[in-house]
C-alpha cells in the first residue's frame, strides 16, 4: 500500500473507531430515554448537519474526535437529561462507548481468522532479533542477527528450548555459542534472576532464522471463539501494562495521535489483514484509555456516579462536577500536546514508535 493510501487508511480507521464509540453512547441513551442533542463526528467548525427528531447529526472539520452531546449531563433538574436518570442507566450510557470498542475487535479478529492467511507454526534455528542496552547479552557482545547454536554444550533447537535452558541457570555463568558471519563465537554471561520488565534474563528478543508457515482459515464458530480470546488477551495485556507503569515497574511511554498515525501507515503497508488486526488492537487501547478515571473522559464521569452510590444517593454539586470535567479536559488537551511533541521528536530522530 502506497504512503498516501496508508495515511488515508489511518483516518478511515480513526474515524470509524470514533463512530463506533459514539454510536454506543447514542444507542444506549435513546434506548433508556435520554435526550441526545447532537451526535457529531469530528470537532467544530461544522461542515454539514441535519436534524432527525430531537437530535442534530453533524460532520465537523477537525477529524480527531467526536461527541454525543446529551441533555443535562451534569444537571438532573431537566426532564430527559442524563443526570436525571438512575445510576444503572447512567453507568450503562457512560460505559457503552468503551464496551462497543471492546466488542468491535471481536468482529475484526473473527474476519481475520476466517480469511485464509499465513500462520507461523514453527521454525528452524534461533537467532537474536534485538539486544537491550546494559543487559547481560549486551555486556557479553551479543549482536542482532547472531544465531544461537548451544548453551553450555547443550544444543539450542527451538525458542522454547532456549528459554528452558536459560531458566535453569539463572544467576550462574553460561557459555553461549553463536554463529556470526559463518564464524562460531563463544560468549559468556550470567542470566539475571530479576530482570527489568520485558527484557528477560539475558536481555534479548529472539526469533526463528527460518520460519515454517502454513496457510490457514477457520469456520465462523471457531473464528469467533479465537477472535474473542484474542481480544480478551489484549485487554489483559494492556491492563497489566498500565498497572506496571503506574507501579513504576516499566517506563511510562505514551504514544499520541502522531505516533499512532505513523504506526498505522506502517502496518497498512503490510496488508489488509494486518491493518484489521491493528484496528482491533487500537480499538481496545482507546476503549481502556477512555475508562481511565480522568475527569472529562467517560471513566471520570463514571467515578462521579460511583461516588454518588458510596454517598448513598447524595450527589456532588453539578457545578463542582462541571468544573472538574472542564479542568480535566484542559489538562487532557495539554497532555495530548506534550505527547504529540515527543512523537514529533521521535520522528525527527528516526526512532521507532516505541522505545
Amino acid at each position: 500500500m502506497s504512503t498516501p493510501w496508508a495515511i488515508l487508511a489511518f483516518f478511515i480507521i480513526l474515524g470509524f473507531l470514533i463512530f463506533i464509540h459514539e454510536l454506543g453512547h447514542l444507542a444506549t441513551a435513546k434506548m433508556r430515554g435520554v435526550r441526545v442533542l447532537e451526535f457529531g463526528l469530528g470537532f467544530p467548525p461544522r461542515i454539514i448537519g441535519f436534524r432527525r427528531g430531537e437530535t442534530e447529526y453533524s460532520l465537523n472539520a477537525i477529524p480527531l474526535g467526536g461527541f454525543c452531546r446529551m441533555l443535562g449531563e451534569d444537571d438532573p433538574s431537566e426532564p430527559g437529561s442524563l443526570a436525571s436518570k438512575g445510576v444503572g442507566t447512567r453507568l450503562l450510557v457512560l460505559s457503552a462507548g468503551s464496551l462497543m470498542m471492546f466488542l468491535f475487535p471481536v468482529i475484526l479478529f473473527t474476519v481475520v481468522y476466517m480469511v485464509p492467511h499465513d500462520v507461523v507454526v514453527g521454525g528452524e534455528g534461533v537467532q537474536v532479533v534485538r539486544v537491550a542496552v546494559d543487559s547481560p547479552a549486551y555486556a557479553a557482545g551479543v549482536k542482532p542477527g547472531d544465531e544461537i547454536l548451544s548453551i553450555n554444550g547443550e544444543e539450542v533447537r527451538s525458542i522454547e528450548g532456549l528459554r528452558e535452558i536459560v531458566g535453569t541457570r539463572l544467576g550462574s555463568e553460561i557459555a553461549m555459542v553463536v554463529e556470526r558471519d559463518l564464524d562460531e563465537i563463544v560468549l559468556r554471561m550470567i542470566p539475571r534472576e530479576d530482570p527489568p520488565p520485558g527484557q528477560g534474563p539475558l536481555g534479548v528478543r529472539i526469533g526463528w532464522v527460518r520460519t515454517i508457515v502454513e496457510r490457514r482459515s477457520y469456520p465462523p464458530w471457531k473464528a469467533t471463539y479465537l477472535g474473542a480470546r484474542q481480544s480478551a488477551g489484549i485487554v489483559i495485556m494492556l491492563g497489566e501494562g498500565i498497572a506496571a507503569a503506574i507501579a513504576g515497574e516499566m517506563p511510562f511511554a505514551p504514544v499520541g495521535i502522531i505516533g499512532i498515525g505513523q504506526a498505522t501507515t506502517e502496518v497498512a503497508r503490510a496488508g489488509i489483514l494486518n491493518l484489521l488486526a491493528w484496528a482491533a488492537f487500537l480499538s481496545i487501547n482507546l476503549g481502556i484509555v477512555n475508562l481511565l478515571p480522568i475527569p472529562a473522559l467517560d471513566g471520570g464521569r463514571i467515578v462521579f456516579v460511583l461516588l454518588e452510590v458510596l454517598r448513598r444517593g447524595k450527589r456532588l454539586s453539578p457545578r463542582v462536577e462541571s468544573m472538574a470535567h472542564l479542568v480535566g479536559f484542559a489538562l487532557l488537551i495539554a497532555l495530548i500536546l506534550i505527547i504529540s511533541y515527543h512523537d514529533v521528536l521521535r520522528l525527527i530522530r528516526g526512532e521507532g514508535l516505541f522505545p
